[in-house]
């Protein structure tokens, strides 16, 4: 699950270098380091999960 959340979210920031994504928070390009800042947020919370489960 965690390899999934950060291929997808690599994925994400290389396409907001290429075209920006136009979301109220990702409306530049050099705002893709917001979308690095989500990935660690969803990772470190999937991470949590799993050991809580």
């Amino acid at each position: 699950m965690t390899k999934l959340i950060g291929l997808l979210l690599l994925l994400a920031m290389i396409v907001h270098l290429i075209k920006p994504l136009g979301l109220p928070f990702l409306k530049r390009r050099s705002d893709f380091w917001k979308i690095a800042i989500l990935a660690f947020v969803l990772w470190a919370a999937a991470l949590l999960l799993r050991d809580f489960t």
